[in-house]
């Protein structure tokens, strides 16, 4: 029989810890509430999965051909803010951070094993979160609407509600955090929350 591998997960026994900073949320709040408590709580859980890794094991690969680590995650993800929140949304002539036409697989192609590397990485990503975090907080309603013409945030190429963004980040985080429980569990074990 198989044993359950609880000793390396995030929280000690496999349960909500108090101490985790996603079970602290707003409850039975409004849809606008509901929705940024949940992307809060989908950038939290990505920020606990990289926590006390170096360089190395932030850039470790996946495996082969695959270009896929956490560090090229945080990457792709302060990418995808930006596109969504400042460009998208905000309308904001914003260049992107770490790809271009070039090189539009820079995010992760360029995800090397440098400590300036990652704390650039995260700064990025935070600012664009923090960005992201005050748009929504500012906005007078969830019915506001930016124009994705070229239909890169599946709009089918037209007008795109916030409450349409906000769900396909909460998407997009979500899909990617699987990605992140099993790139740390290759790195050091830890599975978990």
């Amino acid at each position: 029989m198989a044993t359950t591998r609880r000793a390396d997960m995030f929280t000690e026994d496999g349960r909500p810890s108090p101490d985790d900073p996603r079970e602290h949320r707003a409850r039975l709040g409004d849809e606008r509430t509901t929705l940024a408590e949940s992307l809060r709580c989908q950038r939290l859980t990505l920020e606990m999965k990289c926590a006390g890794l170096d360089a190395e094991a932030m850039a470790r690969r996946s495996i082969a051909p695959s270009t896929m680590s956490l560090l090229g995650l945080v990457r792709h993800l302060a990418e995808v803010e930006r596109a969504t929140f400042r460009v998208l949304m905000a309308g904001q002539d914003a260049p992107r951070l770490f790809c271009s036409a070039a090189e539009p697989d820079g995010d992760f192609d360029g995800a090397v094993p440098d400590p300036q590397v990652v704390a650039q990485a995260w700064d990025a990503w935070r600012a664009e979160v923090d960005f992201a975090t005050r748009f929504v907080a500012d906005a007078p309603s969830l019915d506001i609407t930016g124009d994705d013409a070229a239909n890169q945030h599946g709009s089918g190429g037209g007008p795109m509600s916030l409450r349409e963004v906000l769900v396909g980040t909460i998407e997009e985080y979500a899909r990617h955090l699987g990605h992140v429980d099993l790139l740390r569990e290759r790195i050091d074990g830890r599975t978990g929350q």
